[in-house]
C-alpha cells in the first residue's frame, strides 16, 4: 500500500475524532448538536436565506429545514418570508440564540485548547496549520477548476 493512503486516512481519522470531541463538549455543556453550533455561527453576522444557509451547513433543502424546525422550536432562531418573495425564507437569531452561541463559542475554543493545541508544539501547530491552508487552497483551486 501506498504511504500516503495511510497518512491520508490518520489526517481523516484525527479531524473525525477531533470533531467528535468538539461536538460532544457540545452537547455535554451548552446542551446543543455540532450541527446547531454550525447554523448558529453561519447567522451571527445576520440574517441568511434557507437556501444559503443549506449550502454552507452542505445540507439538503429537507435536512436545513428540519434543523431550523428544531432551532426554532428551542427559540434560537425566528424565520419569516423574505420581502417581495415570500418563497425564500429568512432566518436570524433570537436573544436567546445569540446567548447559545456566545456560550457555545467559549466551551469550543476551551475544547480546541485542550485536544487540538495542546498537544502539539507551537511550532508544530502553526507549521500544520499553514499546511492545511495550503491543502484548502489547492484543493478550493481544483473544485473550482471541476465546474
Amino acid at each position: 500500500m501506498d504511504p500516503l493512503v495511510g497518512e491520508f486516512g490518520t489526517l481523516l481519522g484525527a479531524a473525525a475524532a477531533l470533531e467528535r470531541i468538539a461536538g460532544r463538549e457540545l452537547e455535554r455543556r451548552c446542551g446543543i448538536r455540532h450541527a446547531v453550533f454550525e447554523a448558529l455561527l453561519r447567522l451571527k453576522d445576520g440574517p441568511v436565506s434557507m437556501g444559503d444557509l443549506a449550502a454552507s451547513l452542505i445540507l439538503t433543502s429537507g435536512g436545513a429545514t428540519r434543523l431550523i424546525d428544531r432551532m426554532e422550536t428551542a427559540d434560537l432562531v425566528t424565520r419569516h418570508a423574505a420581502e417581495g418573495d415570500r418563497r425564500r425564507q429568512i432566518v436570524r437569531l433570537t436573544e436567546a440564540g445569540e446567548a447559545r452561541l456566545a456560550e457555545a463559542l467559549t466551551v469550543h475554543a476551551e475544547t480546541l485548547r485542550r485536544h487540538f493545541a495542546a498537544p502539539l508544539k507551537e511550532d508544530e501547530l502553526r507549521a500544520m496549520v499553514e499546511s492545511l491552508r495550503t491543502l484548502r487552497a489547492h484543493a478550493r483551486e481544483e473544485l473550482g477548476s471541476l465546474r
